[in-house]
């Protein structure tokens, strides 16, 4: 007698989560809130979710460089002033439109990455860290040098200039929020694109051992270049929203190392690194705890500290790592499960 022969198992790749689902339909409904604010809300609400907006989409391009493909920079300063002095120099000395001049300044930070990641990418964990600092410490001090961009007190944007963004200062603020949420939004979405394809399995692979993922076949140094200008990209496009909104710059403002990376990095960290969700979570301690804390002087600073080391010894993995965990909630499911049938 011949016996039965066993069922073939089966296995199914799942990329979805039933919380990414609830995820989506949330997304939808916040996305459409938020553009109905200028409607109802005041030049004070648009300005505080522009920067809210912008600060969650550096938050994201960080974590996709440190979280993800181990590149831990604290140098990304070096965008967003390169972004905004290719805002002020496009529309001032080349006559390019303001809201155009966003793209360009990106386009043109990308490239100055280039010869940046030739060199930051010759060294090595804190190495890397350091040099990516200095290097945009060597930005600062050469614009702070160009007459025609102010020298080292900086300079403020014509009146005319600011005028074709919109006629009435309210018309100016609506244009530029509605900039400042595609970028968000966009920003997220790239990411997240980014992530769940195989660019994104090869970023971790890096991550996790640069050896073992060079053996399956991973382009370690392509992927890192890939990425590294991605973030360069679109951090430069934000440069150039902040001070195309703030109206002035100046090399200190503009490559100032707390504003545009520590203080993103203190987000990302007790938000939780290497996810999506964290980034956002990080943002709303950070500023409520800005919006209570801020008319302390030193001891906001102090705090801020105080709340990240807290967070950093009984949370590794920052707020969202606990929540992820103790729930198996996913929004932003990056991960391949594997499920057998």
């Amino acid at each position: 007698m011949s016996s039965a022969a066993a069922p073939t198992p089966t296995f199914q790749i799942e990329r979805s989560t039933r919380t990414s689902w609830i995820g989506l339909v949330l997304a939808i409904v916040i996305i459409a809130l938020l553009v109905s604010v200028p409607w109802w809300g005041g030049e004070d609400d648009l300005r505080l979710i522009v920067e809210i907006c912008y600060t969650i989409a550096l938050a994201q391009l960080w974590n996709l460089l440190a979280g993800y493909a181990g590149l831990v920079s604290v140098g990304q300063q070096a965008f967003v002033g390169l972004g905004g002095y290719a805002l002020f120099g496009l529309t001032i000395l080349a006559g390019v439109p303001p809201l155009p001049a966003i793209l360009l300044a990106g386009v043109i930070a990308a490239v100055i990455a280039i010869p940046t990641a030739l060199i930051v990418f010759r060294l090595r964990g804190a190495y890397f860290a350091i040099g990516t600092w200095v290097i945009a410490e060597v930005y600062s001090e050469v614009l702070g040098l160009i007459r025609d961009l102010g020298a080292g007190t900086g300079m403020s944007l014509p009146v005319a200039i600011s005028r074709q963004v919109g006629e009435t200062r309210f018309d100016r603020e609506a244009s530029l929020y509605y900039v400042g949420l595609a970028l968000g939004i966009g920003t997220v979405a790239v990411v997240f694109a980014w992530l769940r394809s195989r660019q994104g399995l090869a970023l971790t692979a890096i991550r996790d051992s640069e050896t073992a993922a060079g053996s399956i076949g991973v382009n370690n140094d392509r992927t890192k270049y890939a990425v590294y200008l991605l973030a360069a990209l679109v951090t430069g496009m934000i440069g150039a929203l902040i001070y195309l909104e703030k109206l002035r710059i100046s090399p200190d403002s503009a490559f100032d190392v707390i504003d545009w990376t520590a203080d993103i990095i203190f987000i990302v960290v007790i938000g939780g690194i290497g996810s999506i969700e964290g980034p956002f979570l990080g943002a709303l301690v950070f500023f409520a705890l800005r919006y209570f804390l801020a008319d302390y002087g030193a001891w906001y600073m102090i705090l801020l500290g105080a709340v990240a080391v807290v967070i950093m010894l009984l949370a590794p993995r920052g707020l969202w790592g606990l929540i992820a965990d103790r729930f198996d909630i996913h929004f932003f499911p990056v991960r391949r499960r594997v499920r057998l049938e």
